[in-house]
């Protein structure tokens, strides 16, 4: 059964990939990291979600506008991304 997941969900994965916003990636690419990412880490978000809290206290002043850019991205992806648990 295949589960789609929310834009929170999937703006958290693509936060905490490589890919940066200064490398204009297209939807194609985002699509691409944020289902490399979650196959990885076989659906279980927790560690995408450990990983935000970590970036957000170790950089406080650059996480509100990554976020803001995970989340644009994320809502750009959303309808075609979904994952089996």
């Amino acid at each position: 059964m295949t589960t789609p997941m929310n834009v929170s969900d999937l703006a958290q994965v693509l936060f905490v990939s490589t890919l940066q916003a200064s490398d204009h990636p297209s939807p194609d690419q985002v699509r691409m990291i944020i289902e490399g990412r979650i196959r990885a880490c076989h659906a279980d978000l927790s560690d995408c979600a450990a990983l935000v809290a970590q970036e957000a206290g170790d950089h406080p002043e650059a996480y509100a506008s990554r976020m803001r850019w995970a989340l644009c991205e994320a809502g750009r992806v959303r309808p075609s991304i979904s994952f089996s648990p």
